[in-house]
């Protein structure tokens, strides 16, 4: 039976004692819980306080140690909701109470409040232009943090799993801001060329391949202002094949070193990993070429538009060791009308190699989105039980 997996925020249970029980009751056999996450105005439409919440800075949202960060250049903040970070923990301990096992949602390279201080750390595109919510991971300050972050989590907080999010490299998309980049009208060539990263730790990893940093941003450039064209007839055959080569080897060593972490503090986790078999993929859903690596129980594939789920879900499988669940990521605010339409769909995801229903999100959703979220997770159980 799929395992389905409902994604929620700490404040969601802050004040409610019943949002335990709606996820209970949505069907749900675990909860991911973010642990450290970018800032975001959340609705919250069944709270008994409030409406909207906002979280005005990325943060950790467990205790922040000083003798586990000291040392370090990027220390994470606390959030100003919860200067104490106690809470996750009363949210863990009240779905546990429920019978609802935790894993411990932790955004790594997307966080915008560690930027001033450290701008040499962030993603800079051909222009240099700074994408000042994007850790770099090619710095070995970030992969420091990160390890650290994952660590910390896994210390202190009484969780079953962590989903990794954001494992790589930052782009353009997904800037948490008030987003006015649609107006250029750019395509998929030129929004992946606008996010490679040209850092300093990024151009020595460049140097050390044997590619000019300047040339390449010379004709990153030039591709960026092109009407037209593919990645490779913008760099050139071989240069597309050298910078890719750099740039998933850069996803894979953050993911290899924090999925090695976590396995050193807890060896029995669950591990589950955001991504995608797009060499070029940055953002949320980083790539996971050349390979998913040691130690990763499970990865999710960003289902959120109707066209080319199935697809995403067959690369992951065909990607991922046999032993390594493949999850689709689902969003139920539209685009799950009741009856045939959604059965097809999940007939498609199932045959695809779907086995995990990861639902977003258990918070935001109002009683009519919590509805199709419970009336998804039952039909994908229906379907696969008795299979056509």
């Amino acid at each position: 039976m799929p395992r389905a997996v409902g994604y929620a925020y700490p404040w969601d249970y802050v004040g409610d004692d019943a949002a335990a029980r709606r996820a209970v009751s949505a069907g749900v056999d675990s909860v991911a819980l973010a642990a450290s996450y970018h800032s975001t105005r959340a609705a919250t439409p069944l709270h008994p306080d409030r409406r909207i919440f906002e979280a005005q800075r990325s943060a950790c949202c467990v205790p922040v140690r000083e003798q586990a960060w000291r040392g370090q250049r990027l220390i994470p903040v606390v959030p100003d909701w919860d200067p104490g970070g106690h809470a996750f923990g009363d949210a863990c301990r009240q779905l546990g109470a429920a019978g609802l096992p935790v894993e411990a949602w932790i955004v790594l390279t997307h966080n915008g409040a560690l930027r001033r201080a450290h701008p040499d750390l962030v993603v800079r595109n051909a222009f240099g232009d700074a994408y000042p919510y994007a850790l770099c991971p090619s710095a070995h300050d970030v992969q420091e943090y990160c390890l650290t972050l994952v660590e910390e989590i896994l210390a202190c907080s009484p969780v079953d799993g962590i989903v990794l999010e954001a494992c790589g490299p930052m782009g353009l998309d997904h800037g948490g801001s008030h987003e006015k980049t649609e107006f250029a009208a750019w395509d998929d060539t030129r929004r992946t060329l606008l996010s490679l990263c040209f850092c300093g730790a990024c151009r020595l990893r460049y140097a050390a391949a044997g590619v000019d940093c300047d040339e390449l941003a010379g004709v990153v450039r030039a591709g960026i202002d092109a009407t037209s064209g593919t990645i490779e007839d913008c760099l050139g055959e071989g240069l597309a094949r050298a910078v890719v080569t750099i740039r998933t080897a850069i996803a894979l060593e953050l993911r290899t070193l924090v999925v090695g972490r976590a396995r050193s503090v807890r060896p029995g986790t669950r591990i589950t990993v955001h991504g995608s078999h797009d060499p070029w993929a940055t953002g949320s859903f980083s790539t996971l070429l050349p390979a998913v690596g040691e130690g990763v129980d499970g990865v999710v594939a960003s289902c959120w538009d109707v066209p080319g789920g199935g697809a995403r879900i067959q690369c992951l499988r065909a990607l991922a060791a046999s032993g390594t669940e493949v999850g689709a990521y689902l969003r139920f605010d539209r685009d799950w009308p009741p009856g045939e339409a959604t059965e097809r769909r999940l007939r498609e995801y199932l045959a695809a190699g779907m086995r995990e229903l990861h639902l977003y999100h258990l918070g935001l959703l109002g009683h009519d989105g919590l509805a199709r979220l419970r009336e998804v997770v039952g039909t994908a159980r229906r379907l696969e039980a008795t299979p056509s």
